[in-house]
């Protein structure tokens, strides 16, 4: 089986999100560096246009965002699993909830703390990438109400978190990684501000999750995993259950991209697709043919 190769920067929360779901999979992996701001150019081949971090890349599959990286993982190494019994259905909603709503809550603050020593350049980049979404002088001006919001939904985890070492049960799940993420981020940008100071099982549960650690990354570059894409082919897509949306069919021409930020299409032939995926297959120079996987859902499909 090839190597997986994780895309990231240490400070993005997502990606602390995907490394610590390699760590609880116990796995060695690579650690492949990218820019915080564009341009990409070493990432930019293999995804197409996608700029978001982290991405996955086992031989010439190239997995976007940390809802695919989690499927997939899952379904290469289902042990220890993302999903203790009877949790995938609620640790998928959970993670939606911390990767839309708290995740922005934590930005939030942490922007707003730190607008005047924020960089220019990552000032405009981030709101050219949300489209003013995130928007550090306006996280400024409204930094009180920002501060509040977080510590109402904060309780919501203390008290999810109740009689339990982690959100859904004795055991970590996707969801302790989702929620871990944002909080993740303040702890670290915002340590002055106590982020955590009046939630103690929330504090002690943070503890937990961090011990869980990365598993065992090695360090890779940029120039040597587009050379693995190109050494390696596409693996075979089986669908047990195909659901393409209304209109499109394998073989078309289409562009894929996220719909909330970070909306730059990627362009490709489709694939496949089911109620949870869309694979596209594309190439480049640098890369060879490689099949690119994005979650269906926040994600739209477009003919190209």
């Amino acid at each position: 089986m090839s190597e997986v190769l994780l895309h990231h920067f240490p400070s993005s929360p997502f990606a602390e999100k995907a490394r610590l779901m390699l760590g609880l999979k116990q796995l060695a992996w690579r650690s492949v560096p990218v820019p915080r701001l564009l341009p990409k150019p070493d990432l930019m081949p293999l995804t197409g246009g996608y700029r978001r971090t982290p991405v996955m890349q086992i031989g010439a599959d190239v997995y976007c965002d940390t809802a695919c990286i989690a499927r997939e993982l899952e379904k290469r190494f289902p042990s220890p699993t993302l999903y203790p019994p009877g949790t995938r259905g609620v640790a998928t909603m959970l993670t939606a909830w911390a990767d839309k709503v708290l995740f922005f809550d934590a930005v939030g603050v942490v922007f707003g703390t730190h607008c005047d020593s924020v960089p220019d350049d990552f000032k405009a980049d981030r709101i050219a990438m949300s489209d003013g979404a995130i928007d550090a002088e306006r996280y400024k001006a409204d930094l009180p109400f920002l501060q509040d919001q977080f510590a109402s939904r904060l309780w919501w985890v203390e008290h999810a978190l109740d009689g339990k070492d982690f959100v859904l049960g004795a055991a970590p799940s996707l969801a302790d990684f989702a929620v871990y993420g944002p909080l993740w981020m303040l702890v670290n940008r915002v340590p002055e501000q106590q982020p955590l100071a009046a939630a103690p099982q929330v504090r002690a549960w943070f503890d937990r999750v961090a011990a869980i650690g990365h598993g065992r990354p090695t360090d890779m570059t940029p120039q040597d995993a587009l050379a693995v894409a190109k050494a390696a082919e596409p693996a075979p897509v089986r669908l047990s259950n195909p659901q393409f949306a209304a209109g499109f069919a394998a073989g078309q021409a289409v562009e894929v991209m996220a719909d909330d930020y970070g909306r730059d299409p990627v362009a490709g032939e489709l694939v496949a697709m089911d109620s949870q995926r869309i694979v596209v297959r594309r190439t480049h120079a640098a890369t060879g043919a490689v099949h690119v996987h994005f979650p269906r859902v926040n994600f739209r499909i477009r003919h190209a």
